[in-house]
């Protein structure tokens, strides 16, 4: 009965997370929309109607709020820093300056992040074929960066959302245990409005929000629903059923939702270069998720050693 139980929470786990980042792969293919709305009042709007959506679920499955500690406190307020306001500016800033698809494939190279330091962070050393993934997911990257329509600029604002995309997950860990998926996401997409609001006055002073155009408002109410409220909600199940170095495979599917939305949006013109890049770094996440082979009896392996 364990062993089912654990099956079915591998495989929620996977579903949600192939999900999650291929609706989060989709959103550099919807950001050049917003490409003349200001960014900061835009991505404030965004997490504010993700967040209610979120409460609302909260209410309805009748989740109690939690009293936080101030690690807690601070903790969410990295996340939101971090891995959502951060990630989401340089995501769509990056887009200015090059294909959405090259900028997905990037982003997706954050499965070498977890499947290489997660192991060393936990005195273990990575399994041979995880790193013969990431050497394959680092090789798909450089074929999107170095033939693919990009520029220097480019490339650093997609490391920048890189960066976000890693504090996204490891941030989230210590709060789920106690918080669950849904309070969260809940939880940082709020912390994230304030942020964005402060930043964007700043920057845009009182022009920070405006009306948005018709393809402005789809685009914003996207981002919304299907890339905060809906991939938040999956990504943060399945984190804790997966754990963050086999999660972090499935970013692989990020290129395949950027390329996608490209496509079908007609926001990007992806060729030859980053449908390849894509090809390789999936490629080398199905690698990783492939079981490690079980170590031999210590009996077999000395008769083997004999022989």
């Amino acid at each position: 009965m364990t062993s089912t139980r654990d099956t079915a929470d591998r495989r929620r786990g996977m579903i949600g997370a192939a999900t999650a980042m291929f609706c989060v792969g989709t959103l550099t293919g919807v950001s050049p929309a917003l490409h003349a709305y200001p960014v900061y009042g835009g991505q404030a709007v965004r997490y504010a109607v993700g967040a209610v959506l979120l409460f609302a679920v909260a209410g309805a499955r009748r989740l109690p709020p939690v009293r936080l500690t101030r690690r807690e406190v601070l903790l969410v307020v990295l996340l939101a820093l971090v891995g959502l306001a951060a990630f989401n500016v340089f995501i769509v800033e990056s887009t200015r300056y090059a294909d959405p698809a090259t900028v997905g494939t990037i982003v997706a190279t954050v499965p070498v992040i977890f499947a290489v330091v997660t192991p060393l962070s936990e005195g273990r050393r990575p399994t041979p074929h995880v790193v013969a993934a990431a050497v394959v997911v680092a090789v798909g990257a450089a074929v999107t960066i170095g033939l693919g329509g990009t520029t220097l600029v480019g490339v650093l604002l997609a490391l920048g959302a890189l960066g976000g995309e890693v504090g996204f997950s490891l941030l989230a860990i210590p709060l789920l245990p106690k918080l669950g998926a849904v309070r969260v996401a809940a939880y940082s997409a709020t912390a994230a409005v304030p942020l964005l609001l402060i930043a964007g006055f700043v920057v845009d002073g009182p022009g920070l929000l405006r009306t948005p155009t018709l393809s402005e408002a789809a685009a914003l109410g996207y981002l919304a629903v299907v890339v905060t409220a809906f991939a938040f909600f999956c990504w943060y199940d399945a984190l804790p059923r997966l754990g963050a170095e086999r999660a972090g495979l499935f970013s692989g599917f990020l290129p395949l939702g950027t390329i996608v939305a490209a496509v079908v949006l007609g926001t990007g013109h992806p060729g030859w270069p980053e449908f390849l890049g894509a090809a390789l770094v999936v490629g080398g996440l199905l690698l990783g998720l492939r079981p490690a082979p079980a170590p031999l009896p210590a009996g077999h392996a000395a008769v083997e050693q004999s022989e």
